[in-house]
């Protein structure tokens, strides 16, 4: 059976853990998290500063640790903070990554749209795509 894209984010959002900006921005501040973003290079004119970019539409191909193109900077065993603009793309990007065996992921509440509008420090983007 085939769902929409709707059913799909509902279906993803009752298995994925949230964290608020500021309780994500302690964690970044303490080293106990990687920020993964995974909106598009033309969206990231502001990020949040040290987030790994991978788009989400090469996501597994990059999470997965058996893919050669893998990147070890994504580790399934460390603490992993999942954000876009909204956090739609994030809760299901955060499915995702919970599929291919990451243990501790989290999306973050309102994505980006959140965490400025909570006040939190950006970073200005250096796109490498």
């Amino acid at each position: 059976m085939s769902m929409t894209a709707a059913q799909m984010v509902t279906v993803a959002t009752a298995r994925v853990a949230t964290v608020t900006p500021q309780d994500a921005w302690e964690e970044i501040v303490r080293g106990d998290a990687t920020v993964l973003d995974v909106r598009e290079p033309i969206e990231w004119e502001e990020h949040i500063e040290g987030a790994i970019q991978i788009p989400r539409g090469i996501l597994e191909f990059q999470a997965d640790p058996a893919a050669p193109a893998h990147n070890p900077a994504l580790d399934p065993h460390r603490r992993v903070i999942v954000t876009c603009r909204s956090g739609t793309r994030a809760t299901l990007a955060t499915a995702t990554l919970m599929d291919l065996g990451f243990t501790d992921v989290v999306n973050l509440a309102g994505g980006m749209s959140a965490w400025k509008q909570a006040g939190l420090p950006t970073a200005e983007a250096h796109s490498k795509f």
